[in-house]
């Protein structure tokens, strides 16, 4: 099976970009950042992304349309302060794609200033862990 790693996070904190490094080390297998188009087909990718002002970014969304013909399955992990998953609004995007999005997801909140300091946390970490082994 065809894996790939992909992730955007545009905060200085690099919560996303931890997610995805974890990621890798687990499956061995780089993380790379969604400037980097895939240059195959994969048998499913692995989006790290975030919540940012109540929805995905726009670069998380061109990324997808960009490379829709080269994702045969796609899995959600996010973050976010605000606890919001972004499961909805990744799908909302497959699905304009027809990008065949898998209804496992892993999603822990994040710390954002103030807000859920430490997170993600080694129990975040063991429960993506878990997570791994059930793709």
């Amino acid at each position: 099976m065809k894996l790939a790693i992909r992730y955007f996070t545009k905060s200085k904190k690099g919560n996303t970009e931890k997610i995805a490094k974890f990621i890798s080390e687990k499956l061995n297998l780089e993380a790379l950042d969604i400037t980097h188009p895939l240059e195959e087909e994969v048998d499913q990718l692995i989006l790290v992304n975030a919540m940012y002002a109540f929805d995905i970014d726009k670069e998380v969304k061109d990324f997808l349309k960009a490379n829709k013909e080269k994702i045969k399955s796609l899995v959600n992990v996010n973050s976010s302060a605000s606890g919001s998953s972004t499961y909805k609004s990744v799908k909302k995007v497959a699905d304009q794609y027809s990008i065949p999005m898998s209804d496992k997801e892993f999603h822990t909140v994040a710390s954002w200033i103030f807000i859920n300091k430490g997170r993600p946390n080694e129990e975040d970490f063991k429960r993506l862990e878990e997570f791994l082994k059930t793709l």
